[in-house]
């Protein structure tokens, strides 16, 4: 039942409702002189309507600008004091695995991997909210100045989950989302392969300005494609004027040191070819050989065996007259048995793939209604989740990638992880060495759900959960096949967390003399060494999903990560004797706890037995 109003119509708002319905175009979004963003009339643009010349105005520029813009690019490039600890009882093959599970804000989590990851992801693939009037979206806390960042060096998030309900009756509807995307776009960028592509699903509602903050962030040089994905096989009648059957997939590309991308052939792609002549190279199909353009040096008569003449088609012939009596010389151009045509003979076994379309039928990469048989298969009949995507589409986008099948792929808006699902899939079927990072929010599920019924508290429970799942049955139901044991389906579980390092650490001006104590051990007190080692990897730039083992010496733990790349230590009582036997190992990196050693002197002459007995190894406190 509706409430009473019990206050006076906002005319204003009526107002701006009317000239809406006549001049879409003059409704935007403004701050107010409190700050607010809400919607408004763009004056001008108004007065340009209702006029027959040209009314002065601001500048003219071609741009995308929503209020927020700038403090969507600072929020991007604002430092973080946080960090990334890992989860051994929630992981996979923790040890051995070369996937990676983050789970926390994506926007901290990009930021955390920027210098581990630079130019190194292959394929990024996102789902985003869609921005329907009912989606939850990420409420960025906006930059803050340098000194307000050393004061709250361990920027614990007061609000939570950090999501907000998007609805349409929020003044900063599109502004919202455009600033969400926008800040997490420019750092994806940044780690995103030179020959890297990203891909990201869209529907109708903010596709148009999806493309723009893309255009802008990686250029429109680089815009690759906007591929309709049918994702559904029925119409829906309750719609109110068109059945909404497709998705857009938009994809850029990083640079244009990715010249191009191909499908596997399939048989139906193979079936034109045969070999009547019996050519020793192969099965072949018949080309064209005519110019698509006219060239006036492409149009000549060829002479056939018998002395027959064929005349030059309307645009010429596609080639010189040099390079024709070549390929007639070679075999790649024969004649008919009457000598009226020529005919180019294209090898199968000379096809790179098959060039992709831009339309992508539900057939091959699957329907919403299989993404939820997926899920449901997985997790004994339970909707584990609302919107999945098939694991066909993410086969498909990874399959582009031909003859590339040992990369690494991130889909930091993760969901029900069917991006880890499909790689695995896809890697045990043709042997790749597909790597997935993915990025999850604990969001809380609604406790009306299935998901919430069946024990699920949040998203990333969910989504860790199906990759164990999947990880076990893609082994079942491949066993035997070669290679299959050594099939990588493991993840390894990193949280974003608070640094692992005292506010002293990061405002060594602002310590009191009560505080001193801890300057003395500046390491906070719940953090195990494990967290140490991956603040460390994550400090030097190195891979998080390397493989790690531990072993003692000298009665002393030690982390030894890719087998020789880093040694750590966290250990109290470090002496001149353990450093030389760890010295003698000749690590590229050698790290310890600052207050590990077990004096003064120790810690002053570490470098100097390294450079004796490693000169190549770099040394460094935590």
């Amino acid at each position: 039942m509706e409430k009473l109003k019990l206050h006076s119509p906002d005319l204003t708002q009526a107002n701006i409702d009317k000239l809406a319905q006549l001049f879409p175009n003059c409704v935007t979004e403004v701050r107010d002189a409190a700050g607010v963003v809400k919607r408004s009339i763009d004056f001008d643009q108004l007065r340009q309507e209702l006029s027959t010349s040209i009314v002065e105005g601001p500048q003219e520029r071609y741009q995308l600008n929503w209020p927020g813009k700038r403090e969507a690019l600072l929020t991007a490039n604002a430092p973080i004091a946080k960090t990334l600890r890992p989860c051994r009882d929630e992981s996979v093959d923790f040890d051995t695995t070369q996937n990676l599970f983050i789970e926390g804000d994506n926007l901290d989590a990009l930021k955390l991997l920027q210098e581990t990851y630079l130019n190194r992801v292959k394929m990024i693939y996102i789902d985003p909210p869609y921005n329907t009037g009912n989606d939850f979206i990420y409420e960025d806390d906006f930059a803050e100045s340098g000194g307000e960042f050393l004061k709250k060096s361990n920027q614990k998030d007061e609000q939570g989950n950090r999501l907000i309900a998007n609805t349409e009756s929020n003044g900063r509807f599109h502004s919202d989302w455009l600033s969400m995307m926008y800040s997490r776009l420019r750092l994806a960028r940044n780690i995103l392969a030179e020959d890297g592509a990203i891909f990201i699903n869209i529907d109708d509602s903010e596709l148009s300005n999806l493309k723009k903050i893309c255009d802008e962030i990686f250029g429109e040089d680089n815009f690759v494609a906007n591929v309709a994905w049918k994702h559904t096989q029925q119409s829906k009648n309750d719609e109110r004027y068109f059945s909404r059957n497709y998705n857009a997939l938009l994809v850029y590309r990083k640079s244009d040191s990715l010249t191009k991308f191909r499908f596997p052939r399939s048989d139906e792609d193979n079936k034109n070819y045969s070999n009547p002549d019996k050519d020793p190279k192969g099965d072949w199909r018949a080309g064209d050989v005519r110019s698509p353009n006219y060239r006036k040096t492409l149009c000549f008569d060829i002479k056939t065996p018998s002395g027959k003449t064929i005349s030059s088609p309307e645009n010429g012939w596609r080639w010189s007259q040099e390079s024709v009596d070549q390929k007639i010389k070679s075999g790649e151009i024969v004649f008919s048995p009457d000598e009226t045509r020529i005919t180019r003979k294209i090898y199968l076994v000379e096809q790179e793939g098959r060039t992709p379309e831009n339309f992508w039928d539900n057939d091959i990469s699957g329907t919403s209604r299989q993404a939820n048989a997926e899920i449901k298969d997985l997790f004994d009949g339970v909707a584990a989740f609302d919107t999945p995507k098939p694991t066909a589409l993410i086969k498909r986008i990874a399959q582009l990638f031909y003859g590339c099948s040992d990369f690494v792929a991130l889909d930091f808006f993760a969901g029900s992880s069917t991006t880890a699902h499909s790689l695995m899939q896809l890697n045990s079927e043709d042997g790749g060495n597909r790597k997935f990072i993915l990025v999850q929010l604990p969001e809380l599920c609604d406790e009306k759900s299935e998901a919430f019924k069946a024990g699920f508290t949040t998203i990333s429970e969910i989504g860790k959960e199906r990759i164990r799942r999947a990880g076990k049955k893609i082994k079942q139901d491949n066993a035997g096949k070669a290679g299959i044991d050594e099939l990588d389906v493991g993840f390894r579980v990193l949280k974003v967390d608070s640094s692992n390092m005292k506010e002293v650490f990061y405002t060594p001006d602002a310590v009191s003399q009560d505080l001193l104590s801890d300057q003395v051990n500046n390491i906070r007190e719940d953090r195990t060494s494990e967290d140490l080692l991956f603040q460390v990897l994550l400090d030097w730039g190195v891979d998080l999903a390397l493989p790690i083992t531990q072993e003692t010496i000298a009665g002393k733990a030690v982390y030894f990560v890719d087998g020789n790349a880093l040694a750590a230590c966290f250990e109290e009582g470090v002496s001149e004797d353990f450093v030389k036997l760890l010295a003698k190992r000749e690590p590229l990196r050698a790290v310890f706890r600052d207050s590990g050693f077990a004096n003064d002197s120790v810690k002053i002459n570490v470098e100097q037995i390294f450079k004796l007995m490693s000169p190549g190894t770099e040394v460094k406190c935590l």
